[in-house]
């Protein structure tokens, strides 16, 4: 579990934000291994709002659970825009959310390249109408729990930015 003062009042005012909607959130993490989830169920009254979370951190269980095409893996990688789109579709259609939200990417130490290294992270918002985002970012190479900590604050960005009213709209600046 995350130990942020702030993240956490972030969270328990997005909790009561998609509680007033009536939305219902899921999630579908790798690298922050359901920390996402993990912190909005920190939350009193959670439950009017987290749908479910997906724990997808092999290949096999992005495709398996949420739907995640393997030839899409292998053509781009886990860590990828594609498949952090394809992650947060894939939870939004195995669930009954309005949104989700979607991570994936390198925590370290080790695993990175040249190409994709340490610290890169692609998020993915889905919503039931049909709009679908994404935010890569690249951290550096700041440790594993940061790089875990600042995903989960860019995930909260993320549902946060959505118009509770008007899903298709963003609020804030979460891109």
């Amino acid at each position: 579990m995350i130990e942020d003062a702030a993240l956490l009042a972030r969270t328990e005012a997005l909790v009561r934000a998609y509680a007033a909607a009536g939305k219902k959130i899921a999630t579908a993490e790798s690298c922050t291994g359901g920390l996402v989830a993990g912190l909005l169920t920190a939350v009193p009254g959670s439950s009017a709002v987290v749908e479910r979370g997906f724990v997808t951190y092999s290949n096999e269980a992005k495709s398996e659970s949420i739907g995640v095409p393997m030839d899409l893996i292998v053509a781009h990688g886990a860590v990828s825009e594609p498949v952090a789109r394809a992650m947060a579709e894939g939870a939004l259609k195995a669930s009954r959310a309005d949104v989700a939200v979607s991570v994936t990417g390198i925590a370290g130490p080790g695993g990175g390249s040249e190409a994709k290294p340490v610290g890169l992270v692609h998020f993915g918002l889905a919503t039931k109408d049909g709009s679908i985002r994404h935010v890569e970012r690249c951290f550096g190479d700041l440790g594993r729990a940061e790089i875990r900590r600042l995903s989960v604050a860019q995930a909260l960005a993320l549902l946060e930015s959505v118009d509770l009213h008007h899903p298709d709209r963003r609020t804030g600046e979460a891109f």
